[in-house]
């Protein structure tokens, strides 16, 4: 059986999200903008689910946008944002260590003209906050943050940034992919204007996600139609938005992710400290000892590429990723990595280990128990060679 090892990519439905969506497909398949009895029996689910979202993130049923996943509502947000700005504020920016996707969104405003700035980071991942202190002024139409970087699994200062956004008059959007369903999240006192998430980041189904958009933030839709307060246009996707609604109700409290945010951290140290012991002086961990995901470690064995690492892994039955998903599959390094300034070699060595709900202690040991073995004469032979 696979131990599965990559939750930043994509998490499996929870039965609980199954079992809430399979009647909504069976007997809530009208059009919830229908008038007719079963159209609006579908408006009472919709409305019901929303509900529940505004309830779990702490915000207003009317703030909550349903979208077909983060990219959609990264790009609404940006998009919309941007074209509702006042005259005299152009400039948008980004960090450097955006989820790849959300960067090419960046490339695409710069091409049609848009003065767009990426915002460096430190060398160990942080974002720079004087730059960002220097950067942010009374031209800029929005910033836009992660809240977590999908690989380091670095923390960003969201509040820090929505400060000095506020101060400046510019809006402030936080794409929380990586963060709502791993750590407690209120958009009553996150300070964005706009934050982005994804079911299937947090065991809900795919092709489902929101926009939490504050209400009265003056904001242009970009696709129309009348759904969702004509902010976006669409038939809802009503078994998935159900599906997100019965994902985020089963995270439980704030104590109960807290205590599951913990576990999933106390595992992941054990991982690491355990293949810095086994592998001595060849293990580098990208983020360790910063505010980082719980479950998120990115880390390279001496040079050794991200390709043969997870061969190796593969042998032992473990799933993993060398990054994000959708840029994984590629030769080019990390592009979060050279921000930081690490070198090519190193970064092409970058494999992420990213735990979840389902990882256990036994998958743990597993990993340290065959691994290390797998990779010591790939050590030995790459520090002869070097010799």
């Amino acid at each position: 059986m696979t131990i599965y090892l990559d939750h930043n990519a994509t998490t499996a439905p929870a039965p609980e999200v199954l079992s809430a969506m399979w009647p909504v497909y069976e007997r809530l398949w009208a059009n919830a903008s229908s008038q007719h009895a079963p159209g609006q029996d579908a408006r009472r689910a919709l409305a019901a689910a929303r509900a529940t979202v505004a309830r779990v993130l702490r915000c207003k049923p009317a703030e909550v946008i349903f979208t077909s996943g983060a990219t959609e509502a990264n790009h609404l947000a940006v998009r919309g944002l941007l074209a509702a700005a006042p005259a005299g504020r152009t400039r948008v920016l980004f960090s450097a260590v955006e989820h790849a996707g959300h960067l090419r969104l960046a490339r695409a405003l710069a091409e049609a003209g848009v003065p767009v700035e990426l915002l460096p980071v430190l060398p160990d991942g942080r974002l720079d906050l004087q730059a960002a202190a220097e950067r942010i002024g009374p031209d800029v139409a929005l910033v836009s943050l992660m809240a977590a970087n999908n690989e380091t699994g670095l923390l960003m200062p969201v509040a820090e940034v929505a400060a000095l956004a506020g101060a400046a008059g510019a809006r402030l959007h936080v794409d929380a992919t990586q963060y709502v369903g791993k750590l407690p999240f209120g958009f009553d006192a996150c300070g964005a204007d706009a934050v982005s998430f994804s079911a299937h980041k947090f065991h809900g189904p795919k092709g489902v996600g929101a926009l939490l958009l504050r209400q009265g933030v003056p904001f242009s839709p970009q696709t129309l139609g009348s759904q969702e307060r004509g902010r976006r246009g669409g038939t809802e996707n009503l078994p998935g938005i159900v599906g997100l609604a019965a994902a985020l109700e089963r995270l439980g409290d704030d104590a109960a992710m807290q205590a599951e945010a913990a576990r999933q951290a106390e595992l992941r140290d054990t991982l690491e400290t355990g293949l810095m012991a086994a592998l001595p002086g060849a293990v580098h961990v990208w983020g360790r000892g910063l505010p980082r995901l719980p479950g998120t470690s990115y880390l390279r064995v001496g040079c050794l590429s991200a390709e043969v690492l997870l061969q190796r892994l593969e042998r032992l039955g473990i799933a993993a990723s060398a990054g994000a998903a959708c840029s994984s599959g590629g030769s080019e390094p990390s592009h979060v990595l050279r921000a930081m300034g690490v070198p090519a070699d190193e970064a092409l060595a970058a494999v992420r280990l990213s735990l979840g709900q389902g990882s256990q202690a036994p998958d743990i040991h597993a990993l340290l128990a065959g691994l290390p073995r797998l990779l010591r004469p790939l050590l030995q032979e790459a520090q002869a060679a070097a010799a």
